[in-house]
């Protein structure tokens, strides 16, 4: 299908989407990634953060993503995520107590903290909760 790539998203535990999409952004290692049909061939790392994708003749979607790698081919990108989650899938109290843990431990001066470890939970609960927000599945 020319103007297409396929988009595949895989966690451990189930394939969450196969689907024929005009754009993909990846939210990599090192800064959002924005991938169109006939993209160069890449590999790269995924961070935790919001994969937005535009299914043909659709409206912009969002899945959080806790970190993986991607794939790029011309007609194809493959995600291979640690980890998932439609908006609605979400539990947005969860994902709200475990922002403000990690905001807590980043602004404590422990000697003992994990800096990047903290910084990627509080990333991972922020795209959960964006994820959560653009499907309509929030709190007031």
């Amino acid at each position: 299908m020319a103007g297409a790539l396929t988009l595949e998203i895989a966690t451990p535990e189930r394939l969450l989407l196969r689907e024929q999409v005009s754009e993909v952004v990846l939210p990599g290692a090192s800064g959002a990634l924005g991938i169109l049909p006939e993209h160069a061939p890449l590999l790269t790392e995924l961070g935790p953060g919001e994969l937005a994708y535009v299914p043909e003749g659709g409206q912009r979607k969002f899945i959080a993503i806790r970190g993986g790698w991607a794939e790029v081919l011309p007609d194809h990108v493959r995600v291979i995520a640690t980890g998932a989650e439609f908006g609605d899938e979400i539990d947005v109290k969860r994902a709200e107590e475990a922002l403000k843990r990690a905001e807590m431990n980043l602004s404590s001066a422990k000697e003992d903290l994990d800096t990047v470890k903290a910084l990627n939970k509080m990333r991972r609960a922020q795209a959960r909760l964006e994820t959560a927000k653009h499907s309509g599945h929030h709190r007031p």
